[in-house]
């Protein structure tokens, strides 16, 4: 079977087999076998390629690595699991957002902790004022998944209100350059909060407030699926949330 995502990588940074070949160091009609047999490369072939285009070696050849050496990487992605998000250190978060240098995602229902922090906006403006693009979810707070949650959580109308408040709160990082905002209507069984390749997922636990949720510090490292898993989830969740006016 060709390897549809090895071509489209290459079309992605406007390269053609032979100046891929070049760059690793390799004859061109192997990278050509590599797209249209799918034929996988040697390991070191597999990681230069995954560097040169920017993308994750088991994006382009998931089927390389062996189930305990996707188990091992998975586990490497692991930092820290903290009991509950109020365990997080305050500077984690800054720590994280500082860390960014192409992309910062948000994806909750109010994320009203963040909101209500003027130096964490101030952070985020000056990340987009960088050129590191910011992209936050907020729960549209007239659709049935918030109205769920508010219930679930025993606070019923408040987390309609929480989000409202915050983008009220958020009102001057609106208008900033390079950070745009959407609202979903999806049920969310986390809250991600990502930094390159870098995040930090807040679980949801039923009848309790995210705040008492545990919360994973993930880094994404060669072989590992967990971080993709992540990205991926809020890849979609933001293809079908509304722009927010």
């Amino acid at each position: 079977m060709p390897n549809e995502r090895l071509r489209a990588a290459l079309l992605e940074q406007g390269l053609t087999p032979a100046s891929l070949a070049e760059a690793i160091g390799v004859d061109a009609k192997s990278v050509e076998r590599w797209i249209n047999l799918g034929r996988v490369p040697y390991r070191r072939h597999r990681y230069a390629v995954a560097a040169r285009l920017g993308v994750d070696e088991t994006y382009l050849w998931p089927q390389a690595l062996t189930k305990d050496q996707k188990k091992a990487a998975s586990e490497g992605e692991i930092i820290a699991v903290h009991p509950h998000r109020w365990t997080v250190p305050s500077d984690t978060w800054k720590r994280l957002f500082e860390s960014a240098e192409r992309e910062i995602g948000i994806l909750v229902y109010s994320g009203f902790f963040l909101a209500e922090d003027v130096s964490v906006s101030r952070l985020l403006a000056a990340k987009a004022e960088a050129g590191v693009r910011v992209r936050i979810l907020f729960g549209d707070p007239e659709c049935e998944a918030v109205a769920q949650r508010g219930a679930d959580e025993g606070i019923g109308d408040a987390m309609a209100a929480k989000i409202r408040n915050v983008i009220v709160l958020y009102r001057p990082l609106r208008a900033v350059e390079g950070v745009e905002f959407r609202l979903h209507r999806t049920v969310l069984y986390n809250s991600i909060y990502r930094a390159d390749d870098q995040m930090l997922v807040n679980t949801h636990v039923y009848g309790a407030p995210a705040a008492n949720a545990p919360v994973f510090h993930l880094r994404k490292v060669a072989g590992g699926s967990m971080v993709t898993t992540y990205v991926e989830s809020f890849e979609r969740v933001w293809d079908e949330a509304t722009p927010l006016d």
